[in-house]
């Protein structure tokens, strides 16, 4: 078989929706028997019925053959795993041989078999007949299988190619997963049909369809409507945030189709987008299909939990990047309620590096097969209301078969726009799409004043479009940073419709050494590393930080706060706020004292607050939360839309007296350091009955004693601390680089720079009143350093004011500002805080914390990226309680809490890699470098760069 053929198959039916249908059909998915070979030219005679296969293995279709043994995955991002030479490919082509025998139902005539996906040439044989072969890997295909079934026994045969010329529409991406990996049925159903049903503002539908037979839909009272015919009714209106379906029923020859109808509109005006006459704007997620066990072969109950747990944080809209999903997906959207943007299965990106030379979008030759892929895309999808819009791939360059998907496509459905990015001219969309604009050049389309285009006419025409970013925010390990900025522009600009974060979720797949492997984990010779771990949910689907944080920012209620009331703003696009209940509740430093119901009216407006008790003691904090009042399809009753946080009082506690002296516990420095006595008396005593010793016997080092704490005299640095051995606090200028960091390039600054590797100097140590040490920080081999001066004050706790002044030319941004020390890991278990939380928030992340007291386990405080890099990090925090000691900021604090230290952090590939030592490593920080999206995307904002400066933190240690 050739199978650099640009032909996109042979022996096919036409194209036909995907509909649910009372026609006798057979699952064929199940166990079939399996062989790999390791290159194409295998004898085709395993396609005869009563070849002996017992030799070969089994193999649960759907399913990707290299997940259960045979060969391994490969990831690439945009490089071709394969030599760049169309059409042709490798001698070496893994080909995987399937057999599957079933008995035909007793009366059975006739049929067809239709594949959902196999990836990505396949060959088809039914009773040794071959049927044809096809390509395209995420579309469905049918035979005929009429003229070849028997009565009894049957012998379907498929031979699937990983390699052909396909393989060059199909760089997308994500792991390359060979094999039958959706549903293969044998149907009696024939039909097909196409609904279309629009609305109008003012409540009325209009209704007609194509196909045999007639149509009904009883809750409306529409009675066999003929084809072609169309009429108008009253309708309640299909939105992603009501999702109103009518049950319909298509009365065809030889069988009764069953569709689920809903009325919508999508229209363009003055260049924004709107829906059944009401602009919308997307806040949506780029999905792959991914499961950790099965690759794309997904299970139903998996596309299920996707879509609830986007509903459940505040995602109104999918696009399926870069292929269509397994149509039960779009059936869950229709359901449930989410704005779809269907992808075409095409994909070009490794052209890209040779100036898309030979790029298959330019080809001739490839046209059938483009065309091929919209066709069946959008003859199968065209009945779901969820999709607004047709994208004609991904990342496939420009050229003149994309004008003939457009076409066609257009023809065919003129009641969805098209979309596709990969054009700036947008010659044959109608929006403006794009990937990782900065939020000055979005907000620059926002204004319509973008760079104009050399073709005048192509510039004015791309004006008056809509514009979206199909991918935006790489969520890529710790981050999406920049999230509220872009949320605020596209909520201030009507041209602006939003967009789709990359991506929905980790590619990680299951490995028995790595917990999740990534690209180079299979031993590839050609990988993109971790580039796949870019979700907002980990490979278990697990909530990432980023993905809590997106549920702010995707907020459909917003809550703006004034003297004794809140003003509530309705950001739904096409409902009120009758289906929420509002609650207020005040905490005093974390302490709930009063809750209460408030009345909010449906349009949403202002709301005058009850009156709330005062209580001493800390800072007094309002949140009102929306809630859902009822259950709802997507979530039970009491889930938590939306809330909003005031500071209504702040008590300050009177200033600590610092009434004890340090002194040291000898005249003499020790090691040479510079340690002056200053109020200390000359005989080495002591006042307030602290007092002078030596610690331990022979040979022990000198200290400082503070109570029950103590320094070491030689350096200063902390060695006790309420009977607890420690080590520090130190100045950190480091951390364990994110994704973002590297890709930023500030990873490699900081190495180089040696931030990383710090050495520190004792300049001077005085002890009296207040021990200060006076240090200079700086790593080798340069003449940048920060002075460092630790003043310690007792008063039955320690108190810490730590200056910092940079010294020499800093350029570049420091990861972070902060101090860093160990206690023994045994001595704590459990942090208890008060301050923003649950999770982790860095200056530009973290806008899902909340002020409230949080208590967590040290393993609860990290967060489990695939590939570890910084994680953890809670920003303003008032007060730490870790053991039995206190920490209080003055007025905050970041803290993080590991048993493993930054080093080790950053030296792991996996989290298997982590082990947890002896020590708990602790940073105190006063500020962080912000996160961005430079992965792909900006690099964080500028008001987020921690340049060097003159600062001081400010902390107190007390017994907890």
């Amino acid at each position: 078989m050739d199978l650099e053929t640009f032909s996109p198959g042979s022996g096919r039916l036409e194209p036909r929706a995907a509909l649910r249908t009372d026609a006798p059909s057979v699952d064929l998915n199940g166990t079939w028997r399996f062989r790999l070979s390791p290159t194409a030219n295998v004898p085709e005679d395993f396609a005869g019925p009563d070849y002996d296969d017992s030799g070969w293995d089994d193999l649960p279709v759907p399913s990707h053959w290299v997940l259960h043994g045979h060969g391994a995955p490969a990831y690439t991002n945009v490089v071709y795993p394969i030599p760049v030479d169309p059409p042709r490919v490798p001698d070496e082509n893994p080909t995987g041989d399937y057999r599957r025998v079933f008995d035909l139902p007793e009366g059975w005539t006739g049929g067809r078999l239709r594949f959902e996906g196999a990836e990505s040439f396949a060959r088809v044989w039914l009773n040794g007949h071959e049927l044809g072969f096809s390509t395209g890997s995420r579309l469905p295909v049918e035979y005929d299988a009429g003229p070849y079934l028997r009565p009894g026994r049957n012998v379907l045969a498929v031979r699937v190619h990983q390699w052909s010329a396909a393989t060059y529409l199909e760089d997308q991406d994500m792991w390359w997963l060979p094999g039958i990996f959706r549903d293969v049925t044998l149907t009696r159903s024939a039909a097909d049909v196409f609904v279309r049903a629009s609305y109008a503002a003012d409540g009325r539908g209009t209704l007609s369809f194509d196909g045999p037979g007639t149509l009904s839909v009883p809750e409306l009272g529409v009675e066999n409507l003929e084809p072609g015919t169309e009429i108008t009714v009253g309708v309640r209106p299909w939105t992603a945030e009501t999702p109103h379906l009518y049950d319909a029923v298509v009365t065809c020859p030889g069988e009764t189709v069953r569709l689920r109808v809903g009325f919508r509109s999508i229209s363009i005006e003055d260049g924004v987008l709107l829906v059944n006459g009401r602009p919308l704007l997307l806040k949506g997620v780029n999905r792959h299909e991914f499961h950790p066990e099965h690759g794309r072969a997904v299970p139903y109950e998996t596309m299920r939990e996707d879509v609830l747990l986007m509903k459940r944080h505040n995602v109104n809209a999918v696009r399926t990047s870069h292929y269509p999903p397994h149509p039960d997906f779009l059936d869950l959207c229709d359901e449930l309620g989410l704005w779809v943007i269907d992808e075409c299965d095409l994909e070009t990106h490794g052209f890209g590096g040779f100036g898309w030379r030979g790029n298959p979008t330019d080809d001739p030759r490839y046209e059938d097969a483009l065309l091929d892929r919209m066709r069946r895309m959008v003859e199968r999808d065209k009945n779901h209301p969820s999709v607004i819009m047709w994208s004609l791939g991904n990342e496939a360059g420009v050229g003149r078969n994309l004008a003939v998907m457009a076409g066609w496509t257009r023809e065919r459905d003129p009641s969805r726009p098209l979309h596709y990015e990969g054009d700036r001219s947008c010659a044959h969309t109608d929006v403006y799409s794009r990937m990782y604009a900065s939020h000055a050049e979005v907000e620059a389309i926002g204004r319509r004043e973008e760079d104009p285009l050399d073709d005048p006419e192509l510039d004015a025409r791309r004006r008056q479009l809509p514009f979206l970013q199909c991918e935006y925010a790489h969520a890529m390990g710790n981050g999406p940073g920049g999230l509220a900025e872009y949320q605020e522009l596209f909520e201030r600009y009507p041209r602006l419709a939003g967009g789709f974060i990359w991506e929905w979720i980790d590619h990680g797949l299951a490995h028995p050494e790595h917990g999740y492997a990534y690209g180079g984990d299979y031993g590839e010779p050609v990988h993109d590393g971790n580039f796949v771990i870019d979700g907002l949910v980990f490979p278990d689907r697990t909530p990432s930080p980023g993905l809590i944080d997106l549920k702010k920012v995707f907020e459909p209620v917003k809550f703006e706060f004034g003297d004794g009331v809140v003003r509530v703003v309705n950001g739904h696009g096409f409902t009120d706020l009758s289906h929420l209940r509002f609650v207020a509740v005040v905490q005093v430093e974390g302490e709930t004292i009063a809750e209460h119901r408030l009345d909010v009216p449906a349009a949403g407006g202002e709301c005058k607050l009850p009156g709330f008790p005062d209580r001493p003691g800390g800072e007094r904090w309002l949140t009102v939360r929306a809630e859902l009042a009822a259950d709802e399809p997507w979530a039970p009753a009491g889930h938590e839309v939306a809330w909003g946080q005031a500071l209504l009082t702040l008590h300050d506690p009177a200033p600590n007296e610092l009434l004890t002296s340090f002194t040291r516990a000898a005249t003499e420095p020790a090691d040479g350091a510079g340690v002056s006595d200053g109020e200390a008396g000359q005989d080495g005593g002591s006042r307030d009955g602290v007092g002078l010793r030596y610690g331990g016997g022979a040979g022990a080092r000198d200290e400082l004693i503070a109570g029950d704490s103590a320094f070491d005299a030689a350096t200063g640095r902390l060695v006790r601390l309420f009977g607890t051995e420690v080590d520090g606090p130190r100045l950190d200028l480091w951390r364990a680089p994110t994704d973002n960091d590297r890709a930023d390039g500030l990873a490699d600054k900081w190495h180089r720079l040696g931030l990383h590797r710090l050495t520190h100097r004792v300049e001077e140590i005085t002890a009296g009143e207040e021990l200060v040490v006076r240090t200079r920080v700086a790593p080798a081999a340069t003449n940048l350093g920060m002075l460092a001066t630790y003043r310690w004050t007792f008063d039955g706790g320690l108190r810490l004011v730590l200056d910092i002044e940079p010294e020499g030319d800093w350029r570049d941004p420091v990861a972070r500002i902060g101090v860093t020390m160990t206690l023994p890991g045994s001595a704590v278990d459990r942090v208890t805080w008060f301050g923003p939380g649950p999770g982790e928030a860095y200056p530009d992340t973290g806008m899902s914390a909340r002020v409230g007291r949080w208590s967590a386990t040290v393993e609860e405080l990290q967060t489990p990226y695939v590939r570890p890099q910084e994680n953890g990090h809670r920003a303003d925090v008032r007060w730490a309680e870790l053991g039995g000691i206190r920490v209080s900021g003055e007025p905050v604090f970041g803290l993080t809490a590991r048993r493993w230290s930054a080093a080790e952090l950053a030296a792991a590939r996996h989290l298997p890699d982590l082990v947890a030592g002896d020590r708990l490593h602790l940073h105190l920080d006063l500020a962080h470098q912000g996160i961005g999206t430079a992965t792909c995307g900006p690099r964080p904002l500028p008001a987020y760069d921690l340049l060097a400066r003159r600062t001081t933190l400010r902390l107190r240690f007390d017994r907890a």
